[in-house]
C-alpha cells in the first residue's frame, strides 16, 4: 500500500486536531468538515479500504473503530440527537484516501439519500 497523509499524522509528521488516541486508533477533526462535527477515525495500521477487511481478523478493530466514535459522540455532544458514521470506498464510493477510515459526522440535521 502506498504512504498516505493519514500514515503521517499518524506519525505526527503531519499536524492534526486529534480528538483520541490509543495504541491502534487515531481520530482527528477533518480539514475539511461537512458537517459542524467532522472527525476521522482511523486504524494505526495500514489497509487501503473497506474491501481489503476480513471480519475474522478486523472484527475487533472494527468494533474498537465503532466504540471510539460512541465516545467521541458523547464528548461532543451530539449523541443524543444523533449523527452518522461513514466508510467510503473506491473511487466511485468517494474515497479520497486510501488509507481505510470511518467519517463521524454530526451537529446537524442528515439528509437522505446522502450524495
Amino acid at each position: 500500500m502506498a504512504e498516505t497523509i493519514f500514515s503521517k499524522i499518524i506519525r505526527k509528521e503531519i499536524p492534526a486536531a486529534i480528538v483520541y488516541e490509543n495504541e491502534t486508533v487515531l481520530a482527528f477533526r477533518d480539514i475539511n468538515p461537512a458537517a459542524p462535527t467532522h472527525i476521522l477515525v482511523v486504524p494505526k495500521i495500514e489497509i487501503a479500504k473497506v474491501t481489503d477487511l476480513n471480519g475474522k481478523e478486523h472484527g475487533a478493530l472494527l468494533g474498537e473503530m465503532i466504540d471510539v466514535a460512541n465516545a467521541i459522540a458523547k464528548q461532543e455532544g451530539i449523541a443524543e440527537k444523533g449523527f452518522r458514521l461513514v466508510f467510503n470506498c473506491g473511487d466511485d464510493g468517494g474515497q479520497e484516501v486510501y488509507h481505510l477510515h470511518m467519517h463521524l459526522l454530526g451537529g446537524r440535521k442528515m439528509n437522505w439519500p446522502p450524495g
